[in-house]
């Protein structure tokens, strides 16, 4: 089982869509998908047509469990609309869960330990991550084979995305082996030159780390999350979907180099 955690200190940089994306892709090559969406504003719940006030589970119970195996983490999870893609969605109490049990020790561990007892059951984990650095993003690091960080090719993302590196560094102190990590450089619009200019500084700043292509702006990823589909179902042959099919291949790639 695979673990990626879309992440970014930084809100509106295409952190759902690129998980709801990349999950359709997977689905359709047959691998099993789950999703966990770590956020407390639950938009990726919303984006799949989950109700977070009329959820029978949600990723808050998780940490309410006294023993985390996979015969107490199964009921968390719900299927989807779609083959292969299940999910454990948020509700709006995780954004509790830093002031009542952000001390308790091992906290940190609890999603790495639920997904663990269901290596088996899945292919792939993608996260979706919030913005905010706390119970629930250390969570979702600390369970991760490799972090996704989209940038929006916009001056002010590139604030989000150190901010998010200096992060990765100072988990990285309890972490020896570090972490894998991909920027993918999100809403990119070639006809403006702040587009053109945050890729080239992206490139050259983090020339190991960073995709080489961008996923450019595309109409067709706000209809598809009109109609609660990921972006591959609804439009197959639209660019945004092409652009994550080509970071889909450079991820797997990249995989096999690292076995």
């Amino acid at each position: 089982m695979i673990v990626w955690s879309i992440a970014n200190q930084k809100g509106g940089v295409g952190k759902t869509t690129t998980t709801v994306t990349l999950a359709g892709l997977l689905s359709e090559r047959n691998k099993r998908v789950l999703l966990v969406d770590t956020d407390p504003h639950a938009s990726l719940s919303t984006y799949l047509n989950f109700d977070a006030d009329a959820l029978p589970a949600s990723l808050f119970d998780l940490f309410q469990l006294t023993t985390i195996n996979r015969e107490s983490v199964r009921p968390l999870i719900l299927p989807t609309a779609f083959n292969n893609i299940d999910i454990i969605p948020a509700h709006m109490s995780l954004a509790t869960l830093d002031r009542v049990m952000g001390n308790r020790s091992g906290m940190g561990l609890i999603l790495k330990k639920a997904l663990h007892s269901l290596a088996d059951d899945y292919d792939y984990v993608l996260i979706d991550c919030p913005p905010i650095l706390g119970v629930m993003m250390v969570n979702a690091l600390a369970a991760s084979d490799r972090i996704l960080i989209p940038v929006q090719t916009e001056f002010l993302a590139m604030k989000g995305l150190e901010r998010m590196m200096r992060t990765l560094q100072i988990m990285e102190k309890s972490k020896p082996a570090g972490f894998n990590v991909t920027i993918v450089p999100t809403m990119y619009d070639k006809r403006t030159r702040a587009s053109l200019q945050t890729l080239q500084e992206l490139k050259v700043r983090f020339p190991e780390q960073v995709w080489a292509s961008a996923v450019p702006i595309d109409t067709k990823f706000r209809d598809a999350s009109i109609k609660h589909m990921p972006p591959s179902l609804f439009s197959r042959s639209c660019r945004g979907v092409f652009a994550y099919k080509t970071l889909l291949n450079y991820l797997e790639r990249l995989q096999l180099d690292e076995r």
